[in-house]
């Protein structure tokens, strides 16, 4: 959540940056508002215990002073005087509790050098990597679920038949595939990245805290039968480990890698690249995440970005970093990265990572803070990217290694996962 002192002390600034991100003014009015109410509101009980405690202290001397008749008159007047405080307090609370409810629909504030916009057309390419058009110009090339069902490793019929649409069976070298996808990504970040295997289920406050709840309100999975929920990405529950927790500064920054099958409804997807591995309801991705402190956030971003382009590099696909807009700014992020993937087949760049700096955003949310060694408490900043996400990955490997005689040529650094350098 933001900080509601910026609300406060700065609104007319904090509006406007919000106002990039499309959020509607009355929300950011109506959180000032409450607000002022709730710091008015403790000074009514601020000033109601003080009074409490004077008249408390006063009881004493007069009992030490032998006064004991107007000891008992001034204690029973303070016990009346304690159901008034005990109802400023019930309202504290009520205004608290509103508040809270205000400022959780109110996103990340967008960073100060990401560019105006409404959407993804406004979104700016910073730069193309390995990408040369001649080579695709004037070829045909077969989208990968064609290559896949004519080499018999994707079965969309019986996935369909097992689980409905935007589901996928992949079979034999189409499942090693993904399975080597996912293998090469955790050996490439193991020296940087402590490796976790969390949960796939979260507690609704987990995923909540994180932000995700509200961005994914009608994306997520929930269990029937529990307080729990399908993770729609392993961020959630990695972003979970340290809820409630102080860390020493000494331990920042700390990063963190996994492993989860992720899962969302994708709903309002109905016909929208959803043919193949474009867009699935269930996908496998190794995901990166950081803590550090507030100063290292904006170098941090950079070697995250750096972190996810590597994977793409090694594979030699050609790839172009996006730089989202305000207007197409996820809930949580102060400031994203796109990592895209060029596939020839749909003849489109598909994204494959989004690199987000949260700031202090989810900790507020979390309380997840850092003691600093010099004294004091603050809260850290978080970031989080996908280090690799196979279905799009894979989807493009697919459509660039098409050869003459119906084979798909892997990448070199796949070969010792798969023990062949083809499929077909």
């Amino acid at each position: 959540m933001i900080d509601t002192r910026l609300l406060l002390d700065d609104f007319e600034v904090t509006a406007a940056r919000l106002a990039r991100k499309k959020v509607d003014p009355a929300l950011p009015e109506a959180a000032r508002d409450l607000a002022r109410r709730r710091r008015e509101q403790v000074r009514r009980v601020d000033e109601a215990r003080s009074a409490m405690n004077a008249g408390s202290a006063r009881v004493g001397a007069l009992m030490r002073a032998g006064r004991r008749a107007e000891a008992d008159d001034l204690r029973a007047e303070l016990a009346s005087r304690r159901a008034e405080v005990d109802e400023l307090e019930a309202t504290l609370r009520e205004i608290g509790a509103e508040l809270d409810d205000v400022v959780l629909r109110i996103p990340n504030l967008p960073a100060d050098d990401v560019p105006d916009g409404a959407g993804e057309e406004d979104n700016v390419v910073l730069r193309t990597h390995g990408f040369d058009p001649s080579v695709y110009a004037g070829a045909k090339w077969a989208p990968h679920w064609e290559v896949a069902e004519r080499l018999g490793i994707f079965d969309a019929e019986r996935a369909a038949k097992l689980s409905g649409g935007m589901f996928s069976v992949l079979r034999g070298d189409g499942a090693r595939l993904l399975r080597a996808l996912v293998t090469f990504a955790l050996d490439l970040n193991r020296d940087h990245y402590e490796e976790i295997l969390p949960p796939h289920l979260v507690r609704t406050e987990t995923i909540s805290r994180t932000g995700h709840l509200t961005k994914f309100d009608t994306q997520a999975y929930r269990v029937r039968d529990d307080d729990l929920w399908l993770v729609p990405t392993a961020e959630v529950p990695l972003m979970g480990l340290h809820q409630g927790e102080i860390l020493p500064e000494a331990g920042l920054p700390r990063r963190y890698m996994a492993y989860t099958v992720c899962w969302r409804r994708e709903a309002g997807a109905a016909g929208k690249d959803t043919r193949g591995l474009q867009r699935v309801h269930e996908f496998h991705k190794v995901e990166l995440v950081k803590l550090c402190k507030p100063e290292d956030g904006e170098a941090e971003l950079e070697a995250l970005l750096a972190d996810a382009e590597r994977p793409l590099q090694i594979l030699g696909l050609p790839y172009r970093v996006v730089l989202l807009c305000a207007g197409d700014l996820t809930f949580s992020a102060s400031k994203v990265y796109d990592l895209e993937v060029y596939a020839p087949g749909v003849d489109k760049w598909l994204e494959v990572s989004s690199i987000s700096l949260v700031t202090d955003f989810q900790a507020r949310r979390g309380q997840i803070r850092f003691r600093r060694e010099g004294g004091g408490v603050e809260f850290v900043h978080s970031l989080n990217g996908s280090g690799l996400a196979t279905p799009r990955v894979w989807a493009a490997i697919l459509e660039l290694g098409q050869q003459p005689d119906g084979t798909v040529r892997l990448p070199a650094a796949l070969a010792p996962y798969l023990g062949r350098d083809a499929i077909g």
